[in-house]
């Protein structure tokens, strides 16, 4: 591949994640879904398996997860190259944003537009990390077992206040156990659809 055709793929990969990162409120959980779209259905680039697996990894190694995703991700497209152009593509347009807003926000934050339209975002937050909740489910919960794990572990972060890393840690225990187990029996229980 020459020079040139791999810079545009590289510019692809930032400017899809640039987009990402312009247009998101609300943090790393609000751009799952749009990571999701642009990447599995407008680019093509990644599965919706693989959509699943970079978010569980993205969720459970330190960092914000449309970082941590953003570099999964472009790593899986184009290695370190890739990783470097998507990772810095969803940066930029939240520094740029904080910076502008740091020279200019102490003069408007009094102002009833400026709160008017954060009391709108908020909702709006809400229902694209919703979104993403159920476009997630509907890929990663294929049987019985997966939905019991995923109810279980909502329950526990919920109501048990337990980490989301235990959740992941021990949800990825208990699929090691439950769908590796070599008799007929388990084999019987984890294939069957919900």
């Amino acid at each position: 591949m020459n020079e040139k055709s791999q810079f545009r793929e590289l510019w692809g990969i930032f400017l899809a994640f640039f987009k990402i990162g312009s247009f998101t409120f609300g943090g790393g959980y609000a751009m799952i879904p749009l990571i999701e779209k642009e990447v599995v259905d407008k680019k093509a680039w990644i599965s919706k398996e693989d959509i699943i697996d970079v978010f569980a990894v993205a969720q459970s190694i330190p960092g914000a997860i449309a970082i941590n995703s953003a570099t999964l991700i472009g790593y899986k497209i184009k290695k370190k190259k890739g990783s470097y152009a998507a990772t810095l593509g969803v940066i930029l347009p939240s520094f740029l944003i904080i910076l502008l807003i740091a020279t200019v926000f102490s003069k408007f934050q009094d102002n009833i537009i400026v709160q008017n339209a954060f009391k709108g975002i908020r909702p709006a937050v809400v229902a694209l990390i919703f979104i993403a909740a159920v476009n997630i489910g509907k890929t990663a919960i294929k049987d019985k077992i997966s939905l019991v794990i995923a109810l279980v572990a909502f329950t526990l972060i919920l109501v048990f206040d337990v980490h989301a890393i235990f959740a992941v840690i021990g949800g990825a225990v208990v699929g090691l156990v439950l769908y590796k187990i070599p008799n007929n029996k388990s084999k019987y229980i984890c294939n069957k659809d919900v």
